[in-house]
């Protein structure tokens, strides 16, 4: 196999073989227009041309664009054929680094250049000017605030746990219930979800008990998910993609399940089916202070 770089005279080749990239690996939608000659074209040659890489230079780094191997030559070493030639350029040009690019739906080349010890270091995201548009424009602007309930009334045991978790909580309010929990807020969980999810975890594994980890989210959505002895055994969204769209599957599971909502908090079972409904948008269900306010009254709690 012989690799070289391209001349001008290879241009229909080279246009050849990026027609089948393209048709075998499309662009997203919106970046079809958006691609120009790389500065730096390598071919892989047997009898024909059998594969092509597209590099360009960025100051002590260099970028692969493209790399495609017709079918009929792959899984013979041409990717690294190819790469090798370009690592000697680059090295001979004194760049330190080598980076590229690989659509998020071509698997088979993601699988390639991890092997290779490619790492993700930067994520670019695209959608809809539209979507954007619509987003934009319900862009909520209210409060987030959350408070954690522990199934106990053992308030030294959950202050134990408490000082255990880590990031340390700012000014945590410990304050037992009058239904026999007892309930935590503190302002880095106002701010931080993943915290309260962490936390609320950790909580129910240290002390062995049901905890409900409950939200207002950007003062438009209302949050909970319910753990037992560590782990998350439900969770609720009222507008499962208020933060974006999901599969089919992922909406529905943050729907709550009134059988173990009941079970696990005693709350009614039907009441859980009435107060705790998903939509597909905030402005389908009551104003999100009422249905987090509601949410608690039905799980007992006190937000």
């Amino acid at each position: 196999m012989k690799i070289r770089r391209a001349t001008d005279e290879d241009r229909a080749v080279v246009d050849a073989l990026y027609r089948e990239f393209a048709a075998e690996v499309p662009e997203p939608p919106g970046f079809e227009e958006d691609d120009e000659p790389s500065e730096l074209v390598y071919l892989a040659e047997e009898d024909a041309a059998v594969g092509l890489l597209e590099a360009s230079r960025s100051g002590r780094r260099w970028h692969v664009d493209l790399v495609y191997v017709r079918p009929q030559a792959r899984r013979r070493g041409v990717t690294t054929g190819l790469l090798r030639q370009v690592v000697n350029d680059a090295r001979a040009d004194g760049a330190e680094w080598i980076s590229l690019d690989v659509l998020t739906s071509n698997d088979p080349a993601r699988s390639v250049w991890r092997k290779l010890g490619f790492e993700e270091v930067e994520l670019l995201l695209a959608q809809p000017l539209d979507a954007l548009e619509r987003r934009l424009a319900d862009a909520p602007a209210g409060p987030t605030r959350a408070s954690t309930h522990v199934q106990s009334d053992d308030r030294a045991s959950v202050e134990r746990a408490i000082a255990q978790f880590v990031p340390r909580l700012e000014t945590p309010d410990i304050r037992p219930e009058s239904s026999g929990w007892t309930r935590i807020v503190d302002p880095l969980l106002d701010t931080d979800r993943d915290a309260q999810r962490r936390f609320a975890s950790e909580l129910s594994d240290r002390l062995g008990a049901v905890v409900v980890a409950l939200a207002l989210e950007e003062g438009t959505v209302v949050r909970f998910r319910l753990y037992e002895r560590g782990r998350m055994v439900d969770e609720y969204l009222s507008v499962p993609t208020f933060y974006g769209d999901l599969p089919k599957g992922d909406e529905l599971a943050l729907a709550a399940n009134p059988t173990l909502v009941a079970r696990l908090t005693g709350a009614d079972r039907d009441e859980v089916r009435r107060v705790a409904r998903n939509a597909s948008s905030p402005a389908e269900l009551p104003p999100a202070e009422e249905l987090y306010a509601q949410i608690a009254q039905m799980l007992r709690l006190e937000p």
